[in-house]
């Protein structure tokens, strides 16, 4: 015991010396991370706030377009599922005929993802004329700059899941939910709707583990090329 003492007591981890070594890096740690949360926020507000007045023009068309097209809501709200498992109110521009939820149970098994965790169908006869162009070119899912704005999502983070995907999801694919969910993702510049369910889950999980605010950069300059290519969007 006293050569214990004699080794870690006096010049151990218990010293002044040490323990404001403990408090520096656990300190600096802090301040790293609310200065990335910080600038991230900063990037989300600037860019959300730049891209609806610069869009409003191209907002008022699509939203004429849709309500002339069978007179029905401008906004399709959703539940999602966001941080931590939070759910929000998802807007997107209608691309689908009114009842289209309603419909969704009847065309489960034709999915293009099979028994996946997600849905997707290339050929949806829910979609209206509309709804086709604006789902090719992503214009579908410009509403959401609001709830980057509101905090619900961020320019860049995996895309939120609806509730009946989260009841499915292993452990594993709990990961993505531990950051702010985003508008444009590493798997959205890879392929879009035609990613499957586990490579998104992966392409997600390597984001969050090497998440820094250069990488969001790179992923947003990337999204404007994949967006123009309509590869994987329908």
């Amino acid at each position: 015991m006293d050569e214990l003492y004699n080794r870690y007591g006096k010049s151990g981890v218990n010293t002044p010396g040490n323990r404001f070594r403990h408090w520096r890096k656990r300190y600096c740690w802090f301040v790293v991370a609310g200065g990335a949360s910080l600038l991230k926020r900063t990037l989300d507000i600037i860019v959300a706030a730049s891209m609806i007045v610069a869009l409003s023009p191209l907002f008022l068309v699509v939203a004429a377009c849709i309500k002339l097209t069978d007179g029905g809501p401008v906004i399709f709200w959703q539940t999602r599922v966001g941080k931590w498992g939070r759910e929000f109110p998802f807007p997107k521009f209608r691309s689908m005929v009114v009842n289209a939820e309603e419909l969704k149970d009847s065309i489960l098994d034709q999915s293009d993802h099979g028994d996946s965790v997600t849905f997707k169908m290339k050929k949806d006869p829910r979609v209206t004329w509309i709804g086709r162009i604006i789902r090719k070119l992503s214009i579908d899912e410009l509403p959401q700059l609001w709830s980057v704005l509101t905090g619900d999502m961020s320019i860049v983070g995996p895309r939120p899941p609806v509730p009946r995907e989260v009841a499915r999801y292993t452990l594993a694919d709990r990961r993505r939910l531990d950051v702010t969910p985003g508008l444009t993702c590493t798997w959205q510049i890879s392929g879009r709707g035609d990613i499957a369910f586990n490579e998104q889950v992966e392409l997600d999980s390597a984001y969050i583990e090497s998440q820094t605010f250069w990488n969001d950069i790179k992923i947003l300059f990337k999204t404007i090329p994949a967006v123009l290519s309509g590869r994987g969007a329908y």
